[in-house]
This record gives structure tokens, C-alpha cells and sequence, in this order.
């Protein structure tokens, strides 16, 4: 179980730390949804001023994710996981994919339902977190 569960975490991690690269260089200021949500015309300096918000909130996301990989060598190299690690990882997906993914639905974003998976597999990591491990026997040592 924990090689599973090390390498959704693994991806998990992938995953943030593309999307922050994503908001920092990639993103443009509004999407078509944002305008559509905003109802009125742009104002002058809130492009300029959103991309600066969007990169950092994309290294931002790119630090979780790169936590994440580490977390997920811990899981890799460890068959004993502490309650309160397991909180945290759940504190952590809903903090990261599941808000994004809230929010998205709220704004009736283009991409709400892609969006949806990492929440998804957030919540399978959580669930392969709680299975207690089997016993090992001193044979298979």
C-alpha cells in the first residue's frame, strides 16, 4: 500500500507543481469565464496587476507540489503513517484542489469538471491513507 499511495502522491505532486509553472508563465491575465463572471469592462491596470498576483500564487503552487514529492519519498520509503500526517494531507487537497475546484464550479468555469480530477485523487490518496497496513510476517522479512 504505501508504494500506491507514495506514487499518487507523487503525482499529486506533479500535478501542483505543473500548474504553478502554468500560472506563473503561461496564464493570461482573465480567461474567457473570468470576464463572463466579472460582467464589466477590464480597468486599465488589472492585467498588469493579475499577472503579478498569478505568479505568485503559481510559485506558491509549485512549493506545495514539491512538498508533495517529498512527502511522497517519505510514503515510498514508510509503512506507518501518523494521524495527524494524514490530517494534513487532507488539510492540503482541500486546500489546494478542492477550494480550486469550488471555486471553478462557482464561476462556471470552461474547465470545472477537468478540474475536478486532481480533487479526486486527492481524495483517493486520503482513503489509501487510512487503510491500516497489514502486518508483516517474519517470513516475508
Amino acid at each position: 500500500m504505501p508504494r500506491v499511495m507514495g506514487t499518487a502522491i507523487a503525482l499529486l505532486g506533479a500535478y501542483q507543481i505543473g500548474l504553478g509553472l502554468y500560472f506563473v508563465a503561461v496564464r493570461p491575465p482573465l480567461l474567457p469565464e473570468d470576464a463572463r463572471f466579472i460582467g464589466l469592462p477590464q480597468p486599465p491596470g488589472l492585467a498588469p496587476w493579475l499577472d503579478l498576483v498569478f505568479t505568485v500564487m503559481g510559485g506558491q503552487m509549485a512549493a506545495v507540489g514539491i512538498l508533495l514529492c517529498a512527502l511522497a519519498v517519505r510514503s515510498l520509503a514508510s509503512d506507518r503513517r501518523s494521524r495527524l500526517e494524514v490530517f494534513a494531507l487532507a488539510l492540503a487537497g482541500f486546500a489546494s484542489a478542492g477550494v480550486m475546484s469550488l471555486v471553478n464550479f462557482a464561476l462556471d468555469s470552461d474547465f470545472k469538471w477537468v478540474l475536478l480530477v486532481p480533487s479526486g485523487l486527492w481524495v483517493i490518496v486520503i482513503v489509501l491513507a487510512l487503510i491500516p497496513d497489514r502486518p508483516r510476517s517474519y517470513l516475508s522479512q
